[in-house]
Parts: structure tokens; C-alpha cells; sequence
């Protein structure tokens, strides 16, 4: 006989990539906002990197994808299952522009990096079982 799994398990790990995605979409909303309001606060630091994008652009990016992800982080921890689907793709999203970030600030972009990467583990590893 097969043990069946707590339908709880694996709830904690979305109740936390929920909550990760909401405070990602904060932490993107107030970059974005730095960016827009005091664009000398980020520096290019490389001269070599492969995309240049201006800082007030980038602002713009971060300030929408920032409540678009916060919403959907909202969503997910209400159950919705588009969520999920949402949040994995925003958070894929959210690395790539991180990745393009780093020239201006590559400490953080690395470590929103890492956070975007356990978000899409945990809501595409543990999402199907909570959702049945």
C-alpha cells in the first residue's frame, strides 16, 4: 500500500514563494522608483556589458513588473492556478531583468536572481499537489 501525502504538503513552500513574490514585486517596485526619482543613484559599473539601457528605462520596467509581480504573488496565495502559471513566468521575467540589471547594481541583481530562481522551484515543484 502506497502512503498518500497530506494534501498540505508542500502548501508552505507556495505560501512562501507567494509571499517572496510580493515582496520581490516591492523590493522591483522601489528600485523602479529610485530609478525614476533619482536616476544618479545607480551607476553603470561596466562599459563592456553586452545592453545599456538607460536608468530611467529601466525604473519604468522595474516599477511595472514590480506590482504586476507583488499582484500575482497576491493571487497565488489566494489559490488561484492562473497564479501559479503567472508566477512562474514573472519570475523567469523578473531573472532576465536582473540579469540585464547587474552593470548598475550587481550585488542585489544576483540575489533577486537567486530569490526569482526559488520562487519558480517552489511553484512549479510543490504548486501541482496543493492545487489537487
Amino acid at each position: 500500500m502506497i502512503p498518500r501525502e497530506a494534501p498540505a504538503d508542500g502548501w508552505g513552500l507556495v505560501v512562501f514563494a507567494a509571499v517572496m513574490m510580493m515582496l520581490l514585486g516591492v523590493f522591483h517596485a522601489l528600485t523602479g522608483l529610485t530609478a525614476i526619482l533619482k536616476d544618479q543613484f545607480f551607476v553603470f559599473t561596466s562599459r563592456n556589458y553586452l545592453i545599456s539601457v538607460d536608468v530611467t528605462a529601466w525604473g519604468w520596467i522595474h516599477l511595472i513588473g514590480g506590482v504586476i509581480v507583488a499582484l500575482a504573488g497576491f493571487s497565488v496565495l489566494r489559490g488561484a492556478l492562473w497564479a501559479r502559471a503567472i508566477g512562474i513566468l514573472l519570475a523567469a521575467l523578473s531573472a532576465i531583468a536582473n540579469f540585464l540589471f547587474i552593470p548598475y547594481y550587481p550585488f542585489w541583481s544576483l540575489l533577486m536572481i537567486i530569490l526569482d530562481v526559488f520562487v519558480i522551484w517552489a511553484l512549479a515543484r510543490h504548486g501541482r499537489r496543493v492545487a489537487a
